[in-house]
């Protein structure tokens, strides 16, 4: 499975971004999903998290309120709905896909590219 994040980009603080990942290769409505960020100098850690039928979400405490992650197992695509962007979020935002929907940073099965997110002040 090939995964190709899309979406990211500059916005204002206040702002909003949908990012999306696309699976490729086979499908993804049987793995879990996430959005992991990185942000320069920090860990790479996960934002949230979608089971492969949509119906359990988590997220970070940092994100709770204001990001959205959602899927459309038809067309192998999970998006990450970002309101009401803050500085802090810039980052660089990997998707991932893995069977377990308790994803941690170690072991996934599946990584797409990163695409980056900028949020000036």
């Amino acid at each position: 499975v090939q995964l190709q994040a899309s979406g990211g980009g500059l916005v204002q603080a206040g702002g909003s971004l949908r990012l999306s990942c696309a699976a490729s290769g086979g499908t993804s409505a049987k793995y879990a999903m996430g959005w992991f960020r990185q942000a320069p100098g920090k860990e790479r850690g996960l934002v949230a998290a979608i089971n492969w039928s949509g119906g359990r979400t988590y997220y970070a405490d940092s994100v709770k309120g204001r990001f959205t992650i959602s899927r459309e197992n038809a067309k192998n695509t999970v998006y990450l709905q970002m309101n009401s962007l803050k500085p802090e979020d810039t980052a660089v935002y990997y998707c991932a896909a893995d069977e377990d929907y308790a994803m941690t940073e170690y072991g996934i099965d599946y990584w797409g590219k990163g695409t980056q997110v900028t949020v000036s002040s």
